[in-house]
């Protein structure tokens, strides 16, 4: 390649500034109740099983969010950028790097990047807004919920960042009709990327195969206003363990499981056949996993459809795929391998900043590496840097359109 293609990332993370919901909702609601930072001493007893932290005075000094019964410190590994070692420990927003949360160093960071766009999920309150969802409050999580949203559509994304930083929404996941009025009304507000659970049942709500199909009024809305679900790594709270006392690097290694079974679970559950529009984006998934899995469910389909096994798909499962569901890499030498089976259109490439992972000062030189590697075109690696992403999410939509 003469000129390597500026990136647009399908994956980045903001950490939520102190004042969101300060400036959005009541101020002594917020005061009270939070969403609030508060500094406090903790420090880190939990391990692979549970990230845990108790309050001590020999504790680290360290931010942590305050909403009614939740408390979520900040901690280094989901802001790692500038960081000299990787762990779990607990810090404060005077030792993070200002990108990680305010927009005008965070768009200094990626133009020194070779970034000119990218999607920002949620941080501190996990990938898909799980937080808000979980307290018992609804009516207030939804205003929480809402607060966030145009936090996030209007002001980080918003101003010098308009059509640079591109918003990722959440939905209040414990009411399905509600979730799709937000969709509706994030996109009127100019917003088609929502962050959803790869799987919704270990969070306590109802799977993608209830009866009742609780979940198509969302999966509607989001058919409707061309929305795409993006579901992070990581998003359904529970990560593959290979035993309570296994070390992190083995769930680490495995976390592309959770994309593998929730690929499966929109198929099987004939979401993919009932709304045929539908796109779906699997966030720091991988995608070496995917031939292999694709070609395993339709034997699979073929030797067993319509009977005791639960299928009863008219079309083979990679029927259903192709086009509509995006797989998002740093570093996947495998898959770049396989990108003629799996669909080079589909996949599509990620920072993951501020994270451990992040590729972070360095992704021109690791895009270059990795496609280098797996013997890329340049139309090829224009497709995988920014093209699939403006394609496949009609970033038209935010601007950008080459």
């Amino acid at each position: 390649m003469q000129d390597t293609p500026q990136i647009i990332s399908v994956d980045d993370h903001v950490t939520e500034p102190p004042d969101v919901w300060l400036n959005r909702l009541p101020k002594a609601v917020v005061q009270e109740r939070g969403p609030k930072i508060v500094r406090k001493k903790l420090q880190f007893v939990g391990g692979t099983k549970g990230r845990e932290w108790i309050e001590t005075e020999d504790g680290d000094p360290c931010d942590a969010w305050v909403y009614d019964d939740a408390t979520l410190p900040i901690s280094w590994l989901t802001n790692a950028i500038g960081q000299e070692s990787i762990d779990f420990e607990v810090t404060t927003f005077d030792e993070i790097r200002p990108g990680c949360w305010r927009q005008k160093e965070r768009l200094e960071d990626m133009a020194s990047n070779h970034v000119s766009a990218a999607m920002c999920f949620p941080n501190q309150f996990r990938f898909a807004g799980q937080t808000f969802s979980e307290r018992a409050d609804k009516e207030y999580g939804l205003q929480c919920i809402r607060a966030y949203n145009d936090w996030m559509i209007e002001e980080w994304c918003g101003g010098d960042g308009k059509g640079i930083l591109l918003p990722v929404t959440v939905v209040p996941l414990w009411d399905a009709n509600l979730a799709a009025e937000e969709i509706r009304r994030c996109a009127n507000k100019g917003s088609y990327l929502v962050s959803f659970p790869e799987n919704p049942w270990p969070l306590g709500f109802p799977s993608l195969y209830t009866k009742e199909r609780f979940w198509d009024p969302f999966f509607q809305a989001c058919e409707e206003t061309n929305t795409i679900v993006n579901m992070h790594i990581g998003s359904s709270s529970r990560m593959t363990q290979t035993s309570d006392d296994a070390p992190f690097i083995v769930s680490s290694t495995l976390t592309f499981a959770n994309s593998q079974m929730s690929l499966l679970d929109y198929i099987f559950s004939g979401t993919l056949e009932r709304f045929q529009s539908l796109k779906l984006s699997y966030s720091e998934g991988q995608v070496g996993w995917q031939p292999f899995v694709v070609e395993r469910a339709d034997k699979l389909w073929g030797e067993r459809d319509d009977n005791e096994f639960g299928s009863g798909l008219k079309k083979p499962p990679s029927e259903y795929i192709r086009e509509r569901v995006f797989y998002c890499i740093f570093d996947d030498d495998t898959g770049l391998r396989n990108r003629d089976y799996i669909g080079m259109s589909q996949i599509l490439f990620e920072t993951d900043y501020p994270h451990a992972d992040s590729t972070f000062p360095h992704t021109k030189e690791t895009f270059e590496r990795i496609t280098t590697k797996a013997g890329m075109t340049e139309q090829e690696a224009y497709a995988l840097a920014r093209g699939n992403a403006i394609r496949g999410f009609n970033l038209e939509r935010y601007g950008i359109t080459a």
